[in-house]
């Protein structure tokens, strides 16, 4: 799994370990100036995990569009890349408050795999929609908190 903030890898956690089928995704969510991605290489049979990970994929724009958070407002739009093609909203819990926070992702983060659950753990709730800026516009707080959604994931892992 790697973390960016803007285009500055904030971590890379890298592991090998035993998955059912259903686990082996690659996925990405994106808030705009932070983005964590997952890419896995899967195999069947004894100590077939050997390799290295596979590099990430390029993310290039797709036409995608959703609303993300800046300065406390959720009305800026967001090119979503690659494999993006849903727009979410999702809720950071930090101490007693809940901020949301709004971006782009992947099916994969969608789909309800302690996988997706795990890029998507940023406070557990998260709501997925198709289609340009369904992710709404409403107002919120987010601020600094955008910028430690990948941080907040990292430390629910671990």
């Amino acid at each position: 799994m790697v973390s960016y903030i803007s285009d500055t890898k904030l971590s890379d956690i890298s592991g090998k370990t035993c998955s059912p089928a259903e686990e082996c995704i690659t996925a990405s969510i994106n808030f705009g100036v932070a983005r964590t991605t997952i890419n896995n290489r899967c195999c069947t049979g004894d100590l077939c995990n050997t390799q290295p990970a596979p590099d990430l994929p390029t993310f290039s724009p797709n036409g995608k569009k959703c609303f993300t958070c800046s300065d406390q407002k959720c009305t800026s739009t967001l090119n979503c890349e690659g494999n993006e093609d849903y727009c979410v909203s999702a809720t950071v819990a930090t101490g007693n408050e809940k901020v949301v926070v709004k971006g782009c992702a992947s099916k994969a983060v969608c789909s309800n795999t302690p996988s997706a659950q795990m890029m998507g753990a940023v406070g557990g709730e998260i709501s997925c929609c198709q289609g340009d800026y369904c992710n709404s516009a409403s107002s919120t707080r987010a601020g600094l908190l955008l910028l430690l959604a990948p941080l907040i994931s990292l430390v629910v892992v671990f």
